[in-house]
C-alpha cells in the first residue's frame, strides 16, 4: 500500500486540484514532478511540499506543445529514474459562446489544452510507466458526460467527453503492461478555473433556456467541493487499494449531476 519513493507527474499542478493532489501524494512519500505554465505558483507548491519533508521539481510547460511535454517527461524521469503515476489534470473552460459564434481558433484552443494535452502527457509517459507498471488518472468533468446544461460550453464538453473515450481506450491498450487508467469527473470544485473562462455574455443570452433549476447545485453538501476531496480520490486511484480498477469513469460531484 505504501507510495513511498514513487514518482508522480502532475499537469496543472500550480493550483486547484493539481496542487491539492501534489500535496496529498507528497505526504505519502511520492516525489512530484510539477508541470504547469504558472511558474510562480509552482514555486509555492514546491515550497509547501518541501516544508512537509517531501521532494518536488518544477517544469514550466505548455502542455499542448508536443516537444515541451516530451521534454518535461524526460526531465522527470532523468531526475528520479522512474515514473509511476501520471495525473493528466491541466485544462481550461476556454471561450463560452454559442456554437455559431465560437471561432475555429477558440475551439482549437480548448481542445488542444484539454484533450491534446492529455494525449501528449500519457503518450510520452508510457515508455517509463511500462518499466514497473503504474497508474494514470485523467481529469474530465461531469460536463459532456452526465450534464449538458452548460450553455455555450460545446468545446469544453466535447473535450471532456473525448477524454473519457481516450482513457478507456488507453486502459485496454495498456493493461498488459500493468498500467491502469481511470477518469475522474468532478462537478463544481473550488478552483481558479474561472480565470481560464471567457464567456461571451451577450451572445449567450440567445441560447439560454428559460428553466429555473432547484437552488443548491450539490445535494450532498449544499456547496461546491474542495480540491482536497478530489485529491483523496486521486490518491486512492494511485494506491494498491484500487489495483483492480481501470477504464473506469468516476463522478465526484456531491450528486450535482443527478439533478
Amino acid at each position: 500500500m505504501s507510495l513511498q519513493n514513487k514518482v508522480a507527474l502532475i499537469t496543472g499542478a500550480g493550483s486547484g486540484i493539481g496542487r491539492a493532489a501534489a500535496l496529498r501524494l507528497a505526504k505519502e512519500g511520492v516525489k512530484i514532478g510539477l508541470v504547469d505554465l504558472k511558474e510562480e505558483k509552482l514555486k509555492q507548491v514546491k515550497q509547501d511540499i518541501e516544508s512537509q519533508g517531501g521532494e518536488a521539481m518544477i517544469i514550466d510547460t505548455d502542455v499542448s506543445d508536443p516537444k515541451r511535454v516530451e521534454q518535461s517527461v524526460k526531465e522527470i524521469y532523468e531526475k528520479w529514474n522512474r515514473i509511476d503515476f501520471v495525473f493528466a489534470n491541466a485544462g481550461i473552460n476556454g471561450t463560452v459562446a454559442p456554437i455559431e459564434d465560437l471561432s475555429p481558433e477558440e475551439w482549437d484552443q480548448t481542445l488542444s489544452t484539454n484533450l491534446k494535452s492529455t494525449f501528449l502527457t500519457v503518450k510520452y509517459s508510457i515508455p517509463h510507466l511500462k518499466v514497473n507498471g503504474g497508474s494514470v488518472v485523467i481529469t474530465s468533468s461531469i460536463n459532456g458526460n452526465r450534464t449538458f446544461k452548460g450553455f455555450g460550453m460545446s468545446a469544453y464538453s466535447s473535450s471532456k467527453a473525448a477524454q473519457v473515450a481516450f482513457g478507456k481506450m488507453a486502459a485496454l491498450e495498456l493493461a498488459r503492461y500493468h498500467i491502469r487508467v481511470n477518469i475522474i469527473c468532478p462537478g463544481a470544485i473550488e478552483t481558479n478555473i474561472g480565470q481560464n473562462t471567457f464567456p461571451e455574455k451577450e451572445n449567450l443570452e440567445k441560447i439560454k433556456i428559460p428553466i429555473e433549476y432547484p437552488e443548491g447545485g450539490q445535494p450532498l453538501e449544499h456547496k461546491a467541493g474542495e480540491p482536497e476531496q478530489v485529491a483523496d480520490l486521486v490518491h486512492f486511484l494511485f494506491s494498491d487499494a484500487s489495483n483492480h480498477i481501470t477504464g473506469t469513469k468516476i463522478f465526484i460531484d456531491g450528486a450535482e449531476s443527478l439533478l
